[in-house]
């Protein structure tokens, strides 16, 4: 059988650009587990006796501390895993295409969030529900 070469588009990937997307994805999973390791690190040492004593106001904040270094982790953890499905995605060679209705994502939209697994209009109808 022979191969069907396609005709490029303005909405579609050169091999150049998809390793610019792929490298930058793969700097920000590198920069978002050393935050995640920083952020259980400061989980880590927060010691669970140390508010004993402490007034109200005292033992109020560690616990604000300690939920939004919780928060920060779970954050980064779900931005490791989208980027690390976009990654997947090009190594697939399924990046750009809309997982719901299977059309290009606007080149525009991925390159403002190259996490992107839906196009706008398939984005608006989900957010919609």
């Amino acid at each position: 059988m022979a191969a069907v070469t396609q005709t490029p588009t303005p909405s579609m990937w050169s091999e150049e650009e998809l390793a610019e997307v792929r490298g930058r994805l793969k700097a920000e999973v590198d920069e978002l587990n050393a935050a995640i390791a920083r952020h259980e690190d400061e989980i880590a040492s927060g010691d669970v006796t140390q508010g004993a004593g402490d007034d109200p106001a005292d033992a109020g904040a560690k616990t604000y501390e300690r939920e939004r270094e919780i928060a920060l982790t779970l954050n980064a953890r779900d931005l490791v895993a989208q980027n690390e499905r976009a990654i997947a995605r090009i190594d697939a060679g399924t990046y750009g295409v809309c997982e719901s209705c299977h059309k290009p994502i606007g080149k525009e939209r991925l390159q403002a969030f190259p996490r992107a697994t839906l196009c706008v209009t398939c984005k608006q109808r989900e957010e919609r529900r």
